[in-house]
């Protein structure tokens, strides 16, 4: 399993995100992810990023579809790939009905549908610079002359069956937020892996994040992780994988304990099928205790791969 670095959702200066990618490379990670949230735009980042290093794979986990059309967001990732050398992993999400209608204003409608036309766009103008495509929402009859950044990897957050199906149909492989080893090994890896062989692709990639924390006082950090993410678990589709896992709310999730503890848990992540692995790594809360520090410290150690 590769290991990689959650590399923020953009709530640090452009100077900063990219340095923090930087370093990720000089530390060994294979990979680091940047969120698109309500900040710096991550595609921006890594082309910036992308100049800067030479090994380390770029993704966004994720960009959300609904406000941007497929072929805008095909045009901007071609060339952030052209910028890197070939290193972008586009991943790409529906978000949620909250940040979509509530917050934008846009209609968070039919998403097996919008997410199979906007896949089947992007998939015709990575791979061939072309698409002539008529679906549903979308209806695309246009070039991509951008054929250094042509061929980028393409990802869904992707945690039911249905969307999974679409996954392995269309994409490298998911990324997963807040699904535990239990969810993975039941309900990810196997719709995924069976709906890539049947479209004959290869076997796609499931690529996992979950909080993770190096700390003396295990109690107080889940009790911080409680007060951090708890908007994950009023989020249906987040809670339904808490459900799936027998997890009363995102602390149970977080991968917390000392380095020996958190690196089994790891190794419990990649035995469920995890390909990839990228921490969200978070304080303990635990006075004059940098568990931040040493949580990144554990996971460069690992030399990129456990």
């Amino acid at each position: 399993m590769k290991i990689g670095i959650f590399a923020g959702g953009g709530e640090s200066t452009l100077e900063e995100a990219v340095e923090r990618i930087v370093q990720a490379e000089r530390d060994g990670f294979a990979s680091a992810w940047l969120a698109n949230i309500f900040a710096l735009d991550a595609l921006t980042v890594l082309a910036l990023a992308g100049r800067e290093t030479s090994r380390i794979e770029l993704g966004t986990a994720v960009v959300p579809t609904y406000p941007r059309h497929p072929h805008s967001l095909a045009q901007q990732a071609a060339t952030v790939n052209a910028a890197c050398g070939g290193r972008l992993s586009l991943g790409i999400g529906r978000s949620h009905k909250l940040v979509i209608e509530d917050m934008l204003g846009l209609t968070y409608d039919k998403p097996i549908g919008h997410m199979r036309d906007y896949l089947e766009v992007l998939r015709s103008l990575s791979d061939t610079g072309n698409c002539a495509y008529k679906g549903d929402q979308y209806t695309v009859n246009a070039p991509l002359q951008v054929e250094e950044g042509a061929g980028f990897g393409l990802f869904v957050g992707a945690l039911m069956p249905r969307m999974l199906e679409l996954c392995g149909q269309l994409c490298e492989g998911t990324l997963t937020w807040m699904s535990g080893p239990k969810h993975l090994e039941k309900n990810i890896a196997p719709v995924l892996n069976a709906a890539a062989s049947a479209a004959g692709r290869p076997a796609p990639r499931v690529i996992a994040s979950l909080p993770i924390c190096v700390t003396s006082d295990e109690a107080r950090a889940r009790e911080e992780a409680a007060r951090l993410f708890t908007i994950y678990g009023s989020l249906p589709v987040y809670r339904a994988c808490m459900d799936e896992e027998g997890a009363d709310g995102p602390a149970d999730l977080a991968l917390v304990g000392d380095a020996r503890q958190v690196k089994e848990a790891i190794n419990r992540v990649r035995d469920a099928g995890a390909t990839d692995f990228y921490p969200a790594v978070f304080p303990s809360g635990v006075e004059g205790e940098d568990s931040e520090r040493a949580s990144y410290d554990l996971m460069a150690s690992l030399g990129g791969k456990v």
